[in-house]
């Protein structure tokens, strides 16, 4: 299967540790733009958001209105050599799906990506 990411991008995303930043919209056209958890699902090239009492979330009602987000993960290495991935795609309100790497089913937001950019990314061990 091919990869929307890089190999690049696939290992700063494997490297895990960091805040991701999900922007929706609201029905109103209002954008909300939050950090939270994520993990690359890397059997579907995915990312997948979860948390405590998250189909309860205004990011989870917001995608089940309207599947188009934006989401960024990115840090700063020093002296000042800054990296991210940008992910814009559609995502999926899941209210029962099966977390990557297993357990139970959960609420989660699934993000299948339709275009990906990314820079400081030869700051990265692939």
């Amino acid at each position: 299967m091919s990869s929307a990411f890089s190999d690049a991008e696939r290992a700063f995303l494997a490297e895990g540790g960091k805040l991701g930043h999900l922007a929706t919209v609201d029905e109103h056209g209002r954008p909300h733009n939050v950090p939270l958890g994520w993990t690359y699902n890397a059997d579907l090239d995915t990312i997948d958001i979860g948390g405590h009492d998250f189909a309860r979330t205004r990011k989870f009602r917001n995608v089940q209105g309207n599947p188009l987000v934006c989401f960024v993960v990115d840090d700063v290495l020093p002296p000042w050599r800054p990296r991210a991935v940008q992910v814009r795609g559609r995502a999926e309100a899941l209210p029962a799906a099966t977390p990557y790497g297993g357990g139970g089913p959960v609420p989660m937001i699934r993000i299948t990506p339709a275009g990906v950019v990314s820079w400081g990314m030869e700051h990265v061990d692939a």
